[in-house]
């Protein structure tokens, strides 16, 4: 079961809806006639027992007259499968089973309200992680040193950072990493941004002038993951600010072909809520709640006077011929997963995993449902 988390995430489709109503909408053979929504429950868990493609959920809720946001379901509430009169599904609360609190439906702001996906493994990437161009981070504004003169700064330290800066406002401490390179160019996409710590300003500093020195913004630190070095770089923490309120879940309208290039994880193979790391990003069109198939290619096949042989069993001709004539046969692609983009730069894009039928690898492509 899912951990509770504490900010309410809901997935409205909007202008998405109408796209999401082309698709046909099937109840699964095994589905359940009602369900009792259990503490960790989330929206998604609970339409994957209607649904094949639980992403349509909202088409499922979308005739439901009982609550302004047919979302906001809570631990112990009844729903039941029902039919309108056009034969359209619908997932209703069933309000003769009558439950004690909350009474209010009105608001995102119920604390006990199940979220659509388990936040709680995307949180991270949607307020602090980046992948950033070498450009961008150049010219981030850096940390000089702290108060205590010391090369690596910890809680409780003052940090001095060369840049303007808002004071009161809160921000991250940064550290570039490893590049995201692109297998197809072989070019560097960017570079994962790895948080060190979080900080609040109290001075804002201010470039030198001709008759002022420059004089750096001083943030207290808040939060350490490790230890803060002179030299990490300093962006706006956006906790609190970056967690959309709805995201538009579609499919592209465009055809859009790429791969996973990393996992957020040290482990070669991972599957469902697994974080991914697409090279495609803005530049490619690709949005925040695009919903991608996730396909590896079968293996090829030499089929030549002895019969056919895969490539990696074959001989060294067999094997310098995979690429020439008749004989070297690439068998077909199969869908091995799918996958939700929540956060998009500008060449990459941070993708969720939802649904896998075998282990997802880095290398395996990504394209239209």
């Amino acid at each position: 079961m899912l951990k509770k988390i504490a900010i309410i995430l809901t997935f409205l489709l909007v202008s998405g809806f109408f796209v999401a109503q082309a698709d046909v909408l099937t109840i699964r053979e095994d589905a359940p006639q009602s369900y009792v929504v259990k503490k960790g429950d989330t929206l998604w868990d609970i339409s994957a027992l209607y649904l094949t493609e639980p992403w349509l959920w909202p088409q499922l809720w979308q005739m439901n007259p009982q609550i302004d946001n047919p979302h906001l379901i809570y631990p112990g509430d009844t729903l039941t499968l029902t039919y309108d009169a056009q034969g359209r599904p619908r997932l209703a609360i069933n309000e003769n089973v009558k439950r004690l609190s909350p009474t209010s439906r009105k608001t995102l702001k119920g604390d006990n309200a199940i979220s659509t996906l388990p936040l709680s493994m995307i949180r991270p990437y949607l307020t602090f992680e980046q992948a950033l161009t070498e450009e961008r981070i150049n010219a981030l504004p850096y940390v000089l040193g702290s108060n205590a003169n010391v090369k690596n700064s910890t809680n409780n330290h003052i940090i001095y950072v060369k840049g303007v800066l808002d004071a009161g406002a809160s921000y991250g401490v940064y550290r570039k990493g490893k590049p995201y390179i692109d297998p197809e160019t072989d070019l560097i996409l960017g570079y994962e941004t790895k948080l060190v710590a979080t900080a609040r300003a109290f001075r804002s500093g201010r470039a030198a002038t001709e008759d002022k020195p420059l004089e750096a913004a001083s943030l207290n630190v808040l939060s350490v993951k490790r230890e803060i070095k002179q030299g990490d770089k300093v962006m706006p923490a956006l906790e609190g600010q970056s967690l959309p309120a709805f995201f538009i879940m579609t499919k592209p309208t465009f055809d859009i072909e790429g791969l996973i290039i990393d996992t957020t994880s040290d482990l070669r193979e991972f599957s469902k809520w697994d974080i991914v790391v697409l090279n495609r990003g803005s530049l490619h069109e690709l949005t925040a709640g695009h919903m991608l198939g996730i396909y590896r290619n079968s293996p090829v096949v030499f089929d030549g006077k002895d019969g056919p042989v895969y490539i990696e069993d074959g001989n060294k001709l067999q094997k310098a011929m995979r690429n020439f004539g008749d004989n070297s046969i690439q068998l077909p692609r199969e869908k091995v997963g799918e996958l939700m983009v929540f956060k998009v730069a500008e060449r990459t894009s941070f993708a969720i995993v939802t649904k896998n039928s075998s282990p997802v690898r880095v290398g395996d492509l990504i394209s239209n449902l």
